[in-house]
């Protein structure tokens, strides 16, 4: 396994997840990080931190409703992940730069973006065949922005685009080296579990939130 980009094999690679809740008219976001091993994919580190949250959801502006809460739970990590996983978009966005594109200029690190729809490009086909992907194309010009991917036979596929320093060859190749039985890769499927387990202990403690 190479990934040319990177130059050498990771060893820890994060997941990123958010989730929302209301508290009375206020709104608030839980952020998670979760560090894994590669490649064995084992449990190093989680952090998660509640915040509220100041920018409306606006298509295509991820960043400003979630990457202020993402900055401060990546500053309370205590190890240093070299590739991060986001659940959102890398370049194939509107403006060319997706939350995993954005993030990945603060923290300048390797990001990858993993979503669950396409936002922006055209796709050639759908995968039906697990480690299948056609290439999404800009829809101006013949770059390729990103991969429809299938993660897992006869199951909907993920949109991979790569957001920083990294490829879409390598970002496509690490995803499908992160997958287990799921049709998420580990890391970004145990920071959503993580988030909807935090979120549902805070109803718990808070049966008014």
């Amino acid at each position: 396994m190479k990934f040319t980009v990177l130059g050498r094999m990771p060893r820890l690679i994060a997941g990123v997840d958010s989730s929302f809740f209301k508290q009375g008219e206020q709104e608030f976001i839980i952020t998670v990080i979760v560090v894994i091993s590669f490649p064995d994919l084992e449990l190093v580190e989680k952090k998660f931190l509640t915040n509220k949250v100041h920018f409306p959801y606006i298509s295509g502006l991820l960043s400003f409703r979630e990457g202020p809460a993402f900055i401060k739970t990546w500053k309370r990590l205590n190890h240093e992940p070299e590739v991060v996983m986001f659940d959102g978009q890398g370049i194939a966005h509107p403006r060319g730069i997706g939350f995993a594109s954005h993030m990945g200029l603060w923290i300048d690190r390797p990001t990858i973006g993993i979503a669950k729809s396409r936002l922006y490009g055209n796709e050639e086909a759908t995968p039906s065949k697990k480690g299948e992907w056609h290439p999404i194309h800009h829809p101006t010009h013949p770059k390729k922005i990103g991969a429809i991917v299938s993660t897992r036979t006869d199951s909907k596929p993920l949109y991979i685009s790569p957001g920083n320093l990294i490829t879409l060859e390598d970002s496509i190749q690490l995803v499908l080296s992160c997958l287990t039985r799921y049709r998420l890769p580990e890391p970004t499927r145990l920071a959503h579990w993580l988030t909807q387990k935090v979120k549902q202990d805070k109803k718990v403690s808070d049966p008014n939130s």
